[in-house]
């Protein structure tokens, strides 16, 4: 795979996340598909786990080493766990945010193991400050 076809699954893998954790705004408050299916018992959390497991496959192809996997299904098993407990189970899901979690140690990953040099494409590293 080439850096353009990485980054360009990045990104679809992002909107994905956002899609499941932080689509819908209400008072204020994010959440995403997966906080809505939650609402029915057991099937709506079974049917987000997944695409959720979907992002981790993929995270596996891009590279990702076992430990950093490990750690994506962890949340995405406590995301199902906790997550299925009748009202209780769709405020952790809406605070919780799986999938945004395995996003940022998807990203945190590939951040680790970048040339210092610059960014995959050429284009240059932004630090941020």
């Amino acid at each position: 795979m080439t850096p353009e076809q990485a980054e360009d699954e990045i990104r679809r893998l992002d909107r994905l996340a956002r899609l499941l954790d932080a689509r819908f705004s209400l008072f204020g408050i994010r959440f995403g598909w997966d906080g809505i299916a939650s609402l029915i018992p057991g099937v709506g959390d079974a049917a987000t786990l997944a695409p959720g497991a979907w992002l981790i496959w993929r995270a596996h192809r891009l590279g990702v080493p076992g430990s950093v996997i490990l750690r994506m299904a962890a949340n995405s098993g406590v995301d199902f766990v906790f997550g299925s407990i009748p009202v209780l189970g769709t405020i952790f899901d809406v605070a919780f945010r799986s999938n945004l979690r395995n996003m940022a140690l998807l990203r945190r990953h590939l951040d680790l193991n970048r040339p210092r040099g610059g960014r995959a494409g050429g284009a240059p590293r932004t630090t941020g400050r």
